[in-house]
């Protein structure tokens, strides 16, 4: 994916220096996570999930607090109490994580989020809602790769290897969900001020 990395970059510079412009505290973690690039809300969602033990998709402040230390948030104790009653609703004392993360990832209009979609229907073959190798042949040509050039890499492990790019950190599954495929493109979304210029680096990417 030319440029990706690039985006990437400038995302990250972009977010630390908007961070000491602004006091907003969901709008500072967000800065704080795209500061760690596109992966970086994602990241954060991973850590959650791991935290969360019973499956309840939920978490307390306590352990909301305890997620945000892991993944070295630098968020004091008022801050994050003023984030988790953003987040609490219905005042339950806890806070739905999933909703947590999608409100945390920048906003995108809906053109933006349509190409997104376009390109995952198309690389995801069985239209099973779910990215993996198999769904990668025939769509995403690996013999171009410079380590399947010099023999490195099998023609699997590259696949691998462009399926990690899009998902989570800290748990690479070779699975890329709907959600993993968005996180991803809202973060390299908020590195790209118009529509146009971010339709145009998708249909060039994925040829659509």
């Amino acid at each position: 994916m030319p440029g990706t990395a690039r985006h990437d970059r400038e995302m990250a510079i972009q977010a630390k220096r908007n961070l000491s412009k602004t006091t907003d505290p969901v709008e500072r973690l967000r800065l704080q996570c795209l500061a760690r690039g596109s992966a970086g809300i994602k990241g954060l969602g991973r850590v959650f999930r791991i935290m969360d033990d019973d499956n309840s998709r939920t978490l307390d402040f306590k352990e909301f607090v305890k997620g945000l230390n892991d993944y070295a948030m630098m968020i004091d104790k008022e801050e994050a109490q003023e984030i988790f009653r953003i987040f609490d609703k219905d005042g339950s004392g806890t806070i739905d994580f999933e909703e947590f993360l999608v409100t945390l990832r920048p906003p995108m209009s809906n053109a933006r989020k349509e190409i997104i979609m376009q390109a995952f229907r198309k690389l995801d073959k069985t239209g099973d809602g779910v990215i993996t190798i198999e769904d990668l042949r025939g769509v995403y040509n690996a013999k171009h790769h410079p380590k399947y050039q010099n023999g490195d890499w099998t023609e699997d492990q590259v696949f691998r290897a462009f399926l990690d790019n899009f998902d989570s950190p800290y748990d690479k599954d070779g699975k890329v969900t709907t959600e993993e495929f968005m996180n991803y493109y809202a973060g390299v979304s908020a590195s790209i001020d118009t529509d146009v210029y971010f339709i145009i680096m998708m249909k060039n990417a994925w040829k659509l």
